[in-house]
């Protein structure tokens, strides 16, 4: 379980990017890991798109300050294979009341995916307040989640999808949005994915 005194909005002002992460060869993940959280992004956010997933997750706690989470969450039995392994917390790409009611309850940190007025609302109902603006740039880009903020002051948000490195810097200058996500960071060479790493984390700022 996670440490419940770190809440959704801790974790999303910890890093201006998230990595989000689809790792396939277990092996691979503790150096990835090291590299990520050596140039500055301890977030980690592993997508359970691969069988790998679950094991990459308890590999990448092993490193000092990586607070790893699980991604692509989708269902109960998925959320509850995150926690068996220790995720810190949960990314779905979308909200139904299904999956978040489970969420919440366990005080697991949860950011749930949203697209427009009415996924922010039934996540207001549930007491959520903090969203990944997801799929960003093909919901609209960042005159969408502009015009969607105007109404919902009280929300954070996290875009996800389409944000590279040139574009995460206009994204990252709205209030509303705490931290993005990205896909960019990752590089053949743990040298490369360690500088990237650090332009991605000086982004704060």
């Amino acid at each position: 379980m996670a440490d419940k005194a770190l809440s959704i909005g801790d974790i999303m002002r910890t890093s201006a990017v998230i990595p989000v992460l689809v790792i396939n060869d277990a092996a691979e993940a503790l150096p990835l890991a090291r590299a990520l959280v050596a140039g500055g992004l301890r977030v980690l956010e592993v997508t359970l798109r691969t069988p790998a997933a679950l094991e990459a997750i308890a590999e990448m706690k092993k490193v000092p300050g990586a607070i790893v989470g699980a991604g692509t969450i989708i269902n109960q039995r998925q959320f509850a294979d995150a926690v068996a392994t220790g995720a810190e917390f949960i990314v779905s790409p979308g909200l139904t009341e299904r999956l978040a009611v489970p969420v919440i309850e366990s005080g697991i940190p949860f950011l749930p995916g949203i697209a427009n007025a009415g996924d922010i609302m039934r996540g207001l109902d549930l007491g959520l307040s903090h969203f990944k603006f997801f799929p960003a740039e093909a919901s609209g880009g960042l005159k969408a989640l502009k015009s969607l903020a105007q109404p919902f002051s009280q929300c954070s948000f996290c875009p996800t999808g389409g944000i590279t490195r040139d574009s995460a810097p206009e994204w990252l200058a709205f209030n509303p949005v705490l931290c993005v996500g990205g896909t960019w960071i990752v590089d053949k060479s743990l040298e490369q994915t360690t500088a990237n790493a650090r332009a991605a984390a000086a982004l704060r700022g």
